[in-house]
């Protein structure tokens, strides 16, 4: 399978092991991966549509066979199962969505640090149908001066396509319409479930 090559800057964790994995998920799904990553140590990924579970799964195979070095968020409740080591493994971050309190700017400082970290997100923050995407990612790249890296999952065309950077201007609406549009012709597993919202 032929996968994107990945720059030295980027953070890698993983295995020969891991990657043969996540290769073998990707062939097994029928799933490729094409574009390419900055070669740089920060940045923030957003990945959409969010339409369902196997988003993750899908998310998952192409982390183990890029073996990239990237945290992510996601509802707390996931990591209270039987998964829950698995998910601490893969460098989750629980978040409660009805007190999310400081989870911004915890994240900001963690790019101010300096050391190499990559966050990966689901703008829409949810699986459900929503009319504004979150702002978060957004203010994290303007407030810390990193790239936003957009990912789109085609179930139509069963590819992981990993877009140019995207360096915020501060013009919120503006940026968010301009990344947006670059889902429009990106198929969900459930169409019904998602919507381009409209900026904020």
């Amino acid at each position: 399978m032929q996968l994107p090559q990945i720059g030295p800057a980027v953070p890698r964790r993983g295995t020969f092991l891991t990657r043969w994995l996540g290769r073998t998920m990707l062939h097994i799904l029928r799933w490729r991966v094409v574009g390419s990553l900055p070669d740089l140590p920060q940045f923030v990924i957003i990945a959409a549509p969010h339409t369902s579970n196997w988003d993750f799964v899908i998310g998952v195979a192409t982390r183990l066979a890029l073996n990239l070095d990237v945290s992510w968020l996601g509802k707390h409740t996931l990591f209270k199962g039987t998964l829950a080591p698995f998910l601490f493994w893969l460098h989750g971050i629980p978040v409660n969505r009805a007190a999310p309190h400081g989870l911004i700017s915890n994240l900001a400082a963690r790019f101010k640090h300096g050391k190499p970290f990559l966050l990966a997100l689901a703008p829409e923050g949810t699986r459900s149908k929503v009319r504004r995407w979150k702002t978060g990612f957004y203010f994290i790249a303007l407030q810390t001066g990193i790239p936003v890296v957009p990912v789109s999952l085609d179930y139509r065309k069963r590819r992981v396509e990993m877009m140019e950077a995207f360096w915020p201007t501060g013009h919120l609406e503006e940026d968010l319409a301009a990344l947006q549009a670059l889902y429009q012709q990106v198929t969900p597993r459930h169409r019904e479930k998602f919507s381009l919202p409209e900026p904020i």
